[in-house]
């Protein structure tokens, strides 16, 4: 495994400044779809994430502690860690944070916040002080797809003094310029048509108000055995959802939702409100993660800056964190990420599941080709970040083999999926990945890596033969993509807290370990292929067992209960 103490190949040495993230290219408009639109005011206050290197030897007591208090066979399983017992293991020296507080601070910081756990601080300067400090040069951007997206990013490379390069793994988010998706609805109704039809044997939650052969709460509950009342109520069962920049939900849509669905959709808290707009992807995230777990209390977690190590800093950050994060945002390894920032996002996805937290992402909604495509002349695969992390649960998407029928699973062919570039196949999923390359016919070898982590973990439905019923700006309408399977799959494992806070047992936490023990409380997926629709494209086909275009398949609740 990588250690967050980063070889001296991936520092620049200029003088007595060190360029860090020297693997991530630079902002180029030639290939980059942000587009640069002016220069950051001077006074202008922005947040900077600093995580802190954590030592090989800490690095790798996490990883032991995160397996130990996750594998149902250990003793050790659901003894999950508070604050003090956390920053004890990773143990950052006070002298690795003194000398970053003091850089930050006399470089013209307004306050540098430490972690919890001593190991991150968010920085908080004006942008002609971060200029000065990590001598770059800052600007807006904006999405081509979305004009109105706009976020601050470095236009060239950062460095530090190398007095304190030892001590940073880097400095975020200077080079991550995050996917944007224009997520479009698939098709939309008018709420009180009179012509929609539902068929008597379509299991159906909404009556009328959704199109006819659309999922509803009412097919997931009868395809993943899902009880439709409530479950047992705990008030430490919590779950919740990321938002980024952009996104966020309007009560009048949830409202409609609920009354339509027959189910209580509600937000009982928010850290970081934008109430300036509704996003569909927000909104298809709490209407189907409480249409699972209505019972579960919910959390929305907005971050303005799009930023994955804020997000997961916020969520590990609190008292007592949200037991289920589900997470529908990613990139490909290589769009714009870097070793280093992946490892610091690891660092955090480690300390939420040793902490009793479970994180699930979306796998992503391109196939294998990922986010920049397989390319005409090198059609080497894409893999997803973080969808393939070793320390998150992945989740992909799937279709009915008989559209409109509600029975067996294929794999959705846009459907996120296959072998990480740079993180290592996990103990956990050993086995079951060596099984699938002695099973399935495999794509050529130099597609992708026949040493990395296989994702995703499991799947739930989200292609577009039958897409989702939600509401959004008043209107119902249909949406597909991994990011529906996400919030599914986490409000089950919601569920399933909720059964084992009532017995008196911990929380599940990282769930992979349990996963891949238990794959009899899933549904196999022994069809389809995630090749994005392209016949002249390669993918990953389903099979028996795991395979990295269903992982093991689809929730089945009732298994699954018996099983916790």
């Amino acid at each position: 495994m990588l250690s967050l103490l980063l070889p001296a190949a991936t520092f620049g040495f200029s003088a007595s400044r060190v360029t860090l993230e020297t693997d991530v290219s630079p902002w180029s408009p030639a290939t980059s779809s942000w587009r640069k639109i002016g220069a950051v005011p001077p006074t202008q206050a922005l947040t900077l994430q600093v995580p802190l290197t954590i030592d090989g030897a800490a690095r790798d007591a996490l990883e032991k502690t995160l397996y130990a208090v996750s594998d149902p066979d250990s003793a050790s399983y659901g003894k999950h860690l508070g604050h003090e017992a956390l920053k004890a293991l990773i143990a950052v020296p006070a002298d690795r944070a003194g000398r970053v507080r003091s850089f930050f601070m006399e470089a013209g910081a307004f306050k540098a916040t430490l972690s919890p756990h001593g190991d991150v601080f968010s920085i908080v300067m004006p942008a002609a002080a971060v200029e000065k400090a990590l001598q770059t040069t800052l600007a807006v951007f904006s999405h081509e797809a979305k004009p109105n997206v706009q976020i601050v990013r470095a236009e060239k490379a950062y460095s530090v003094p190398g007095s304190i390069a030892p001590d940073v793994a880097m400095v975020g988010e200077l080079h991550q310029f995050p996917r944007i998706s224009a997520r479009s609805l698939v098709h939309e109704e008018e709420r009180k048509s009179e012509a929609i039809l539902v068929e008597d044997d379509w299991p159906t939650s909404c009556g009328t108000s959704c199109s006819a052969k659309y999922l509803t709460p009412g097919t997931l509950q009868a395809r993943y055995n899902i009880p439709a009342t409530a479950g047992t109520a705990d008030p430490k069962n919590t779950m919740s959802v990321a938002e980024f920049q952009g996104q966020f939900f309007k009560e009048s849509d949830l409202e409609d939702f609920s009354e339509a669905c027959d189910v209580d959709v509600d937000v009982a808290s928010v850290i970081g409100s934008n109430t300036s707009s509704a996003g569909v992807e927000a909104e298809l995230d709490i209407q189907y993660i409480r249409s699972v777990a209505p019972g579960v209390t919910l959390t929305v977690i907005y971050d303005a800056s799009y930023s994955l190590l804020s997000w997961g800093n916020q969520l590990t950050a609190l008292d007592s964190p949200p037991l289920i994060a589900s997470v529908s945002y990613g990139n490909d390894e290589k769009q714009q990420s870097g070793v280093a920032y992946m490892e610091s996002v690891n660092a955090v996805f480690m300390k939420a599941g040793t902490m009793g937290v479970s994180i699930l992402f979306a796998s992503g909604d391109q196939g294998v080709c990922g986010r920049e495509g397989c390319g005409v002349f090198t059609k080497r695969f894409k893999p997803d970040f973080p969808g393939g992390s070793p320390y998150l649960t992945a989740v992909g998407g799937t279709d009915f083999v008989t559209q409109s029928v509600v029975g067996p699973e294929k794999a959705w062919s846009n459907s996120g999926g296959g072998f990480s570039d740079t993180f290592a196949i996990p103990s956990y999923q050993a086995a079951a990945v060596a099984n699938y390359k002695i099973t399935a016919t495999m794509p050529p070898a130099d597609l992708y890596n026949n040493s990395g982590r296989g994702y995703p973990d499991v799947s739930a439905l989200g292609g577009q033969v039958n897409p989702y019923c939600i509401t959004t700006e008043g209107r119902f309408a249909g949406v597909a993509g991994t990011s529906a399977s996400c919030p599914v799959v986490a409000g089950v494992f919601a569920r399933l807290n909720g059964l084992r806070l009532a017995a008196g047992k911990a929380p599940m936490g990282f769930l992979n370990p349990f996963i891949y023990k238990n794959p009899t409380g899933f549904q196999d997926v022994t069809q389809g292929v995630n090749d994005e629709g392209k016949t002249s494209n390669y993918g990953f086909t389903a099979v028996a067992g795991w395979d990295p275009a269903t992982g093991l398949g689809t929730p089945d609740y009732d298994a699954l209960s018996k099983l916790v």
